[in-house]
């Protein structure tokens, strides 16, 4: 049996062709459009994220720079009353006499120590929505490293901050001292040493911290 192969005409295979480039080129540009758009897209909820983990960065500044004003202002009382005490024992004062002068300066023994409550929801939400991923790899370290040391200096608060003070003999010497009930000078002084310890370790801890966020804005910010 004999096949002939139908001959196409020059302008049919043209056709053919100039119709088969048009639908690739459709195809490419549809894709291309495709990846623009979620380009795009990250690029928006990325943008979007870190100005609101900026914002929300600023914001946790802001309290730090609040926590070590009021703490610096109540380590000062505190640092007098050790002062004017540790200078009274030094010069022989005797112990009726120091005493009387604990009960004058009593308004000073205070421990007050403030600390921010750290913002993390528009972290959370990057995190959440994977927007944090689209986030420049720069940026991104800069922001975890400044969340992170926010969470390290929450968990020293929660768990440490208070371990070298013994928060019981405080408040023993506070009631004594306020019935105007005699007390041993040196072991006064051991408290009110615990208590300045424990502030200026917050103070550190949040120095330490505020330099983590701070090295995470931009530079204007900082």
């Amino acid at each position: 049996m004999h096949f002939e192969v139908p001959k196409l005409r020059k302008h049919s295979l043209k056709e053919f062709s100039q119709h088969y480039l048009m639908i690739v080129l459709s195809i490419l540009t549809a894709l291309g459009l495709e990846q623009w758009i979620e380009r795009a897209h990250h690029r928006h909820a990325a943008e979007y994220a870190s100005t609101q983990v900026e914002a929300e960065l600023r914001s946790n500044l802001n309290d730090i720079h609040t926590s070590k004003q009021v703490n610096a202002q109540n380590l000062g009382p505190l640092t007098e009353l050790n002062d004017a005490i540790i200078a009274d024992v030094r010069k022989g004062v005797p112990d009726k006499l120091i005493n009387q002068h604990i009960q004058s300066l009593q308004g000073k023994f205070v421990l007050s120590v403030n600390w921010p409550t750290f913002a993390t929801q528009a972290w959370d939400v990057a995190v959440a929505n994977q927007s944090a991923a689209w986030i420049d790899t720069a940026t991104l370290r800069r922001f975890s490293a400044a969340y992170a040391a926010q969470r390290e200096a929450a968990t020293w608060v929660t768990h440490d901050s208070m371990l070298a003070l013994d928060a019981p003999r405080m408040v023993l010497l506070r009631t004594r001292i306020q019935l105007g009930v005699d007390i041993d000078p040196i072991e006064f002084l051991g408290v009110v040493r615990q208590m300045i310890n424990t502030t200026t370790q917050t103070q550190l801890h949040l120095e330490q911290t505020e330099k983590q966020v701070v090295a995470a804005l931009p530079v204007n910010d900082r």
